[in-house]
């Protein structure tokens, strides 16, 4: 919108209040773009500059408090701008708005569904593959899984599945893929227990974008080794979405990288492989269409994200054994006291995250010094913005109790309340 702005002679300035998060729209002139859009609807905002004047080339659509130009139209061309992102959960009337500007503005039609997903990316994978064997890393986690479920359908037993137990995963977590994926009785995953390997290279490190880096290296390199063990393998699979390569890539222009992400940034030459990511393109919401309709369990297409450097990024600072046990432990009580609620299916994403911090406790006779831990709980559909979700308080209080007098080494939790923008999910 600043760029359109610009360039027919507007001007653009930093806001003298920046505006992230939920905002009002205020509707000026009722246009096609805003058909069947409410007064005051919610809109998510997420900038510091904004547009201070357009010329009268321009017409005004909309505003919010903050913002005197939120939609804006050229009187003589269909060009439209918004300064909100319709595309996202938290803006309300954000699909109507879009189905406007598709439908009604720019005349297309709607073609896409899960189903015509699938039969596209069968057919490019079975076109690109050929008779080769592919390598997969599964995680267990949604994208993993469904890129499985997806190349298990295009090329059956040429897929490689191998699942790296880094020694950073949820509780159980190796015996509980090999539970679900028995849906797959033809599918021989392969399990690597890399733990020792991804622990001695964490030794020390702190910084959280080295961290990603370390433990991207580390797949790598365990990927070489097992792919040595299937030369005919000529391709790694990865289950990539679009919100990880918009937050690792700057396409063009000075857009800004938000994190590194293990999955993006291509392959070494070394390991003389070709790289497929059909899932790259999508959001999480359509990844978990596409596995409903492959006929994945709700159990698994259910399961809330896990980031790909495991609990690397929930233990801030330097990771250890101690640490990993410790956070396991928490989580999964966080985890289980969620199903046992009932409300495991009301958050989109639920985790706890291991703070290095230490603070005063009493339990019995005795003052104790222990770790806090952090509970994190977001609502969300694609992971572009997100919500706290809010949990009844008994139930906050319950798992507190239950983590502080079952984890020896915590001795206070506390509840994240922060959305994003301005936070991200992961807390690094």
């Amino acid at each position: 919108m600043q760029l359109v702005a610009q360039r027919f002679g507007g001007t653009v300035a930093a806001a003298v209040q920046r505006e992230y998060g939920k905002a009002e729209l205020s509707i000026k002139f009722h246009d096609a773009l805003l058909t069947n859009v409410e007064e005051g609807s919610q809109v998510w905002m997420s900038h510091g500059d904004k547009v201070d004047g357009v010329t009268e080339d321009f017409l005004i659509l909309a505003a919010t408090k903050n913002s005197p130009y939120a939609a804006i139209k050229h009187k003589l061309h269909k060009v439209y701008a918004l300064q909100f992102h319709p595309e996202v959960h938290h803006s309300a009337c954000g699909k109507q708005i879009l189905r406007n500007f598709l439908f009604e503005i720019a005349g297309l039609e709607a073609q896409w569904s899960a189903r015509s997903f699938i039969q596209d990316a069968v057919s490019k994978i079975r076109q690109e593959v050929g008779n080769q064997r592919v390598i997969l890393g599964l995680s267990g986690g949604v994208d993993s899984s469904v890129a499985a479920a997806l190349l298990h359908e295009a090329i059956g037993k040429q897929l490689i599945p191998i699942f790296v137990d880094t020694g950073m995963m949820r509780y159980d977590e190796a015996n509980r893929v090999r539970e679900m994926f028995k849906v797959y009785p033809d599918l021989e995953i392969d399990f690597v227990d890399a733990s020792d390997l991804f622990m001695e290279r964490m030794k020390g490190v702190n910084d959280p974008e080295a961290k990603r880096k370390i433990i991207g290296a580390a797949f790598i390199d365990v990927f070489e080794t097992e792919a040595a063990k299937f030369p005919d393998a000529k391709f790694l699979a990865q289950g990539t979405l679009y919100p990880d390569v918009i937050e690792s890539v700057s396409f063009a222009g000075p857009s800004v990288t938000i994190k590194s992400h293990h999955n993006v940034g291509g392959l070494p030459e070394k390991m003389n492989m070709s790289l497929i990511e059909p899932l790259r393109e999508l959001f999480k919401d359509e990844v978990r269409a596409v596995g409903k309709q492959l006929g994945l369990p709700q159990e698994l297409i259910g399961r809330h994200p896990f980031p790909g450097p495991g609990l690397a990024v929930r233990i801030l600072g330097d990771v250890d054994q101690d640490k990993v046990r410790l956070l396991q432990a928490a989580d999964e009580i966080f985890i289980s006291e969620l199903r046992e609620w009932n409300l495991y299916d009301s958050t989109w994403q639920a985790f706890a995250v291991l703070l290095p911090i230490q603070s005063v406790g009493v339990m019995g006779d005795e003052r104790t010094y222990e770790q806090v831990c952090a509970l994190r709980a977001v609502n969300s559909v694609d992971g572009m913005t997100a919500d706290v979700t809010e949990f009844p308080f008994a139930f906050l209080k319950h798992v507190s109790a239950r983590i502080c007098n079952e984890v020896k080494g915590i001795s206070r939790v506390v509840y994240d309340i922060s959305s994003k923008p301005p936070a991200t999910i992961e807390w690094e």
